[in-house]
């Protein structure tokens, strides 16, 4: 089994916005989140073209031609019709973009989270709707925690937004991996009791549960590399693909 990371564009505050393939010893190849739209690719090429690319720290995101998910898989070899499983976190702008180009996997979310999104219980999941709300996709809906194959754990951390779910994945040679996604966005928020709350967590009680819970599954499954979900100084000590964690 394999893990990759990929970098899949920089938020407005300058801080990865990752994705992550799996891919399993039988052969099947799991993604988790596309990342931000491909219009958000060819607006700051654009920017980039006149000499207007926002500077580190501003509103707006950063997405090269080489974030887009497509680009990314190509340069192991991939492309999105050999995804077998799509896990979406969530249905953030950053996580969800490029759904749409996965109609040939299953896509995996939580029940409770697909179900807000589809009640548009706030604007910020009509954002992609277009690519998460593609008629060719097939979603398999999730309640709570969720074996998905052997060695890969769906772990549900609600809280940033109902149905949040973080992904443990166990490596033959690294050990347990816990992908926090947003439930833990940075180290310095490991502490579910003195962390910050974002601007963007929707329900600050769910928040601290879910941080709680994943310090919990640290200790328990002795988890021997945690990779939060937007942590910029970490993300620069990590193996980025082509590289991988096995």
């Amino acid at each position: 089994m394999r893990l990759y990371l990929f970098h899949l564009g920089q938020t407005g505050s300058g801080s990865p916005a990752p994705g992550y393939l799996i891919q399993t010893d039988d052969g099947q190849n799991i993604l988790i989140d596309t990342g931000y739209p491909r219009a958000m690719m060819t607006l700051a090429s654009a920017r980039s073209a006149v000499g207007a690319e926002p500077p580190p720290g501003s509103a707006a995101p950063r997405v090269t031609e080489a974030d887009f998910i497509g680009n990314r898989l190509a340069a192991i070899g991939l492309s999105p019709a050999d995804i077998h499983l799509l896990v979406s976190t969530h249905l953030d702008v950053d996580h969800a973009g490029n759904h749409d180009l996965f109609t040939a996997a299953e896509l995996v979310i939580q029940r409770e989270h697909y179900a807000a999104a589809l009640a548009n219980i706030h604007p910020r999941f009509a954002q992609t709707r277009a690519a998460w709300g593609h008629p060719a996709l097939r979603y398999r809906q999730v309640d709570g925690d969720t074996v998905l194959v052997p060695g890969v754990e769906l772990i549900a951390t609600g809280g940033h937004v109902p149905g949040h779910q973080s992904v443990l994945v166990r490596l033959p040679e690294t050990g347990p991996v816990l992908l926090t996604i947003d439930a833990i966005p940075r180290a310095a928020q490991l502490d579910p009791d003195t962390r910050t709350i974002g601007p963007f967590d929707m329900d600050e009680a769910g928040v601290r549960a879910s941080t709680r819970r994943l310090n919990e599954l640290i200790a328990r499954e002795g988890v021997r590399l945690v990779i939060f979900g937007h942590d910029a100084e970490r993300w620069e000590t990590l193996r980025h693909a082509p590289e991988y964690y096995a």
